[in-house]
C-alpha cells in the first residue's frame, strides 16, 4: 500500500513551520490536496459530546474554506455553546492535520478546523479548548505526549434493536487476545491497521480484548493535540470501514451487561527541552520518578472525581464503572482514586518511569476534553506541590483514596465542586458550567425514562 504519508511531504513540512528566509508561500490546503490527487475534504470538528461533525468541500473550493468561508449553524451541530439565534460557526482549517483518506474514499481528505466565531476561536470547541491547555503548558516551558488505546466492539444489530457480536463464533467467557477471533477479523483489524501506517501513525498491534467481540488498535504516542485529532480520525475510520463489512462499531463503554466495557486509556508524560522531565533515577519511592511526575499524579488525584465528568461522560459510562464483575472476571475499572506501579487496577499506573496510564476514561470520552482536563488538574498539582503519598501496592488502597463517582450525576456535582477545573475552561465563557449543566440534563433524561428493569422488579411488587 502506497504510504501517503510521503506524498507531498515536501509541500506539508512548508505548512508546519515557514523560515523567515523563505521566499515561497506555505502550500495553500488546494495546493496539498491537489498534489495527493483529492476531489473531496472532509473539514471536521466536534462538538463537546465529540461527534464529529463535517462538510465535504470539492477541493476546488478549499480556498473558500481557508479563507473562512464555511458557517455551520452551531445549534444545530450539537452540544457546543451556541442557540439557535446566534452567529454561525466559522471552521478554520488547521493544514498540518490534513491528510488524505483514499482507503475510505478514492479521492478523499480530511483536515481538522478550529470553530471561530466573529472572527475569535469559539471557546466552547473542544479542539480550542485542549490548544489552551497546551498553551498553559508552554508557559511553563512544558510540553504534553499522548498515547491512547481505542477499544470498540464489532456488532450487528436486528431490527427490533437488540445487538450481537458481528462475529457469531466470538461467544467465550475469556476471549482476551484470542487468536482465532482476531484471525476471523482479519480483513477489518487489517484494513485499519493499514490506514494508520500509511498516514505515518506508528500502528504496532491489533488485538482482541477481554470480552467478546472486543478489539483494540493502537498507535504510537505524539503531541497532545496530534493525539487527540487522531483518536477523533480513528473512530470514524474504524466505523466507516466496519460499515463495509456490514458491521457497527461502537465505542459505548457498556453495550453488554455481562462484559467488560470500553475504556480510552490515556499515556501522559511531560517533556521540557525535547527531553522527558518524569525520569529521576533518585526516587527514593521505587518508581523511578521526579518530583515534577509526582506532584503532577497528584494534582490528577486530587481532581479525579471531578475529572470523571470529562473521562466518563455518558449515563452508561457507570454502569462499567459499577460493574462488580464481567464474564471474564474482571472490569479493568478503576474504583477508586490510587495510583501504583505497573498494576491495572488502578486509576493511574506508573508503567516505566517515562510515562503515567489514566486508566479511568471509556470510549464515550471525548479526547480533547479528557486530556485538556487531566493537563489543568496535572498543573495544578504542579502549581500547590501537591504529594500523592507513596504509591499502593498491588490491588491496594489507602483510607484518603477518593470513591469515584457511581453515576454521571455524581460525577456533574464533583465537577461543580472542582473550581480548578471548571475555571480552567474559561471564566468569561463558563464553559464549564455549561457543560456540567447538559450533563445533568443528560441524566435526567435517562432518569426519566421507565425501563424494562422497572416494569419487571415493580409492575405486580405492591
Amino acid at each position: 500500500m502506497t504510504n501517503i504519508a510521503e506524498l507531498g511531504e515536501a509541500r506539508r513540512a512548508q505548512a508546519l513551520a515557514a523560515p523567515e528566509s523563505a521566499t515561497l508561500s506555505p502550500p495553500t490546503l488546494r495546493e496539498l490536496a491537489e498534489a495527493d490527487g483529492v476531489r473531496f475534504i472532509l473539514a471536521v470538528f466536534v462538538d463537546l459530546n465529540g461527534k464529529p461533525c463535517a462538510k465535504l468541500v470539492p477541493t476546488a473550493a478549499a480556498d473558500q474554506l481557508e479563507a473562512g468561508a464555511l458557517g455551520f449553524a452551531g445549534f444545530a451541530a450539537g452540544l457546543i455553546g451556541q442557540q439557535p439565534q446566534d452567529p454561525d460557526l466559522i471552521a478554520i482549517p488547521d493544514l498540518t492535520s490534513y491528510v488524505p483518506i483514499p482507503f475510505v474514499k478514492e479521492g478523499l481528505g480530511i483536515v481538522h478546523c478550529d470553530p471561530h466565531v466573529n472572527g475569535e476561536p469559539w471557546p466552547y470547541a473542544p479542539r480550542v479548548i485542549l490548544k489552551n491547555a497546551i498553551s498553559d503548558l508552554a508557559r511553563r516551558n512544558l510540553q504534553a505526549k499522548v498515547g491512547a488505546e481505542v477499544e470498540y466492539f464489532l456488532v450487528h444489530r436486528d431490527d427490533a434493536g437488540a445487538i450481537s457480536t458481528a462475529d457469531r463464533r466470538d461467544d467465550g467467557a475469556r476471549t482476551c487476545y484470542d487468536a482465532r477471533g482476531v484471525t476471523r477479523m482479519y480483513d477489518h483489524l487489517t484494513a485499519v491497521s493499514d490506514a494508520m501506517n500509511s498516514l505515518g501513525w506508528g500502528n504496532y498491534a491489533n488485538d482482541h480484548e477481554d470480552a467478546a467481540g472486543q478489539f483494540e488498535q493502537n498507535f504510537a504516542y505524539d503531541d497532545a493535540l496530534i493525539t487527540a485529532d487522531r483518536v477523533v480520525t480513528l473512530r470514524y475510520l474504524i466505523s466507516v470501514l466496519a460499515e463495509q463489512r456490514g458491521m457497527t462499531a461502537t465505542f459505548m463503554p457498556k453495550p453488554f451487561a455481562n462484559r467488560a466495557g470500553s475504556g480510552l486509556h490515556f499515556h501522559l508524560s511531560l517533556w521540557a527541552d525535547d527531553a522527558p522531565v518524569f525520569p529521576d533515577d533518585r526516587d527514593r519511592r521505587g518508581l523511578g520518578l521526579s518530583p515534577t511526575a509526582y506532584a503532577f499524579i497528584g494534582g490528577i488525584l486530587a481532581h479525579a472525581s471531578g475529572l470523571q465528568a470529562f473521562l466518563a461522560p455518558s449515563v452508561n459510562s457507570y454502569k462499567r464503572r459499577g460493574a462488580s464483575t464481567s464474564a471474564s472476571g474482571a472490569t479493568w475499572s478503576p474504583k477508586k482514586a490510587t495510583y501504583g506501579g505497573n498494576d491495572r487496577t488502578h486509576f493511574i499506573r506508573v508503567p516505566d518511569e517515562k510515562r503515567i496510564e489514566l486508566r479511568a476514561g471509556d470510549g464515550s470520552a471525548n479526547p480533547y476534553l479528557a486530556i485538556a482536563a487531566t493537563i489543568s488538574a496535572g498543573l495544578d498539582g504542579l502549581d500547590q506541590a501537591i504529594d500523592p503519598g507513596d504509591p499502593c501496592g498491588p490491588g491496594e488502597s489507602r483510607a484518603t483514596s477518593a470513591v469515584l463517582p457511581q453515576t454521571l450525576l455524581h460525577a456533574v456535582e464533583a465537577l461543580r465542586r472542582d473550581r480548578v477545573l471548571l475555571d480552567s475552561f474559561g471564566i468569561e465563557h463558563p464553559v464549564g458550567e455549561y457543560f456540567a449543566q447538559a450533563k445533568e440534563d443528560e441524566f435526567l433524561t435517562w432518569h426519566n425514562t421507565v425501563t424494562d428493569w422497572e416494569i419487571n422488579s415493580y409492575l405486580t411488587a405492591y
